[in-house]
């Protein structure tokens, strides 16, 4: 289905959320719910002892579902104060789970070098769809690489194929970059033909993304998962060629 260009163009505004937030008060999850992507996140970042950012969380179950999986500190923001306030009051019994209204883009009241990883379910995207798309990603991938630590990392799940997201990420920050994918959530379609994925198993990668796309095809039906471990002794934009056995 065509995104609508009119729309698309509104998600970097807090009115687009907020309305959208009043009106669908039901739990979403963007492109991939925690079960799925848990091998992912504890290979990467095991529990408990990780300090967590969320971004655009918006009313997802996510952080809900971590903290049981045994993650003890993780922050959620977004721009939709009503969003954030319709969690805050759902979980103001968890003191693993923290909500603030925050504006990716400019995160200063975030403590510099102070998250172990930082997770991305498609607000890059948005990003990347609404008006002044350059600068706005860009100074979203500064905030996310300055509130990390360095060696934590930044977990991106997107529908951008390295040929799209790696010129964003390999200019923004000193990183490693190694690239998994994971089949999109299709509910009742089971193909027999259709190629699985072993999620925690890196595919090949290279600057242009080219080996990747020989190895997985030119189309596939799947989601990007860019995991980027920040490495201030790097130069900036080095990518890890990982090889597939």
């Amino acid at each position: 289905m065509a995104l609508d260009v009119g729309v698309t163009q509104k998600y970097g505004e807090p009115s687009y959320w907020n309305k959208r937030y009043k009106h669908d008060k039901t739990p979403f999850d963007w492109y991939q719910n925690y079960t799925s992507l848990a091998p992912l996140l504890r290979l990467y970042v095991p529990p408990p002892h990780r300090r967590i950012l969320i971004v655009g969380c918006g009313n997802s179950a996510f952080s809900e579902d971590m903290a049981d999986d045994g993650y003890e500190d993780i922050v959620n923001i977004d721009i939709s104060s009503v969003a954030i306030e319709a969690m805050q009051k759902k979980h103001s019994n968890h003191p693993q789970l923290k909500y603030f209204t925050m504006d990716v883009r400019e995160m200063g009241t975030l403590e510099t070098g102070s998250f172990d990883a930082v997770i991305d379910k498609g607000t890059l995207d948005t990003i990347l769809c609404g008006n002044d798309s350059k600068q706005n990603s860009s100074s979203m991938l500064a905030e996310v690489g300055r509130v990390l630590k360095d060696k934590g990392v930044y977990i991106l799940i997107t529908y951008g194929a390295p040929s799209y997201r790696l010129v964003y990420l390999k200019n923004s920050c000193k990183w490693k970059i190694k690239l998994h994918v994971i089949e999109k959530s299709i509910s009742g379609v089971k193909d027999v033909d259709r190629k699985t994925w072993e999620l925690t198993k890196p595919v090949p990668l290279n600057q242009k993304g080219k080996s990747m796309e020989d190895f997985i095809g030119a189309t596939p039906d799947v989601h990007y998962i860019y995991v980027c471990v920040k490495d201030d002794s790097l130069e900036r934009g080095e990518i890890d060629e990982s090889v597939v056995e």
